[in-house]
């Protein structure tokens, strides 16, 4: 079940269960999704997107996405982010991952793989993400036939 949050709450999850990224210190919006038994098993945050080249106004981020390993979680999260960003105005959204994961649950929801230009993850505050490393672009839009 899908359940709004608090970003304190979405922090704190994230600290617990991420393996490589410290959780985002704001979001434009973090939703929750929980087991049948009302404990929260993921979340995920989306805002405006890191890098300049994407903040066009119609798009925004998934800009970090934990769970505990529920089957199902990451995609039913990701679909309720494109649902949220969709009745938010938005146009498309996108998200990154490492070049080690293989994208499934973007898959299940309906993303694509998109090539895009090399993007700076070293900036200032970002450093989480490690300096130099490669990561794969996926999107959803309204125009890619997915809505």
């Amino acid at each position: 079940m899908i359940s709004p949050i608090t970003i304190g709450t979405a922090r704190a999850f994230t600290a617990w269960t991420h393996r490589h990224l410290a959780p985002p210190v704001d979001a434009e919006f973090v939703i929750g999704v929980q087991s049948a038994g009302g404990a929260l098993v993921g979340v995920a945050f989306v805002d405006r997107p890191i890098c300049r080249a994407f903040d066009d106004g119609h798009t925004a981020e998934v800009t970090c996405l934990s769970t505990d390993g529920t089957p199902n979680a990451c995609s039913a999260l990701l679909g309720a982010a494109w649902r949220l960003s969709r009745a938010k105005g938005y146009r498309r959204l996108i998200a990154h991952t490492r070049t080690d994961e293989p994208g499934t649950s973007l898959r299940a929801a309906g993303f694509r793989r998109v090539a895009h230009p090399a993007a700076r993850w070293d900036k200032a505050g970002r450093a989480d993400r490690g300096a130099g490393l490669s990561r794969i672009l996926w999107e959803i839009t309204v125009l890619g036939g997915r809505s």
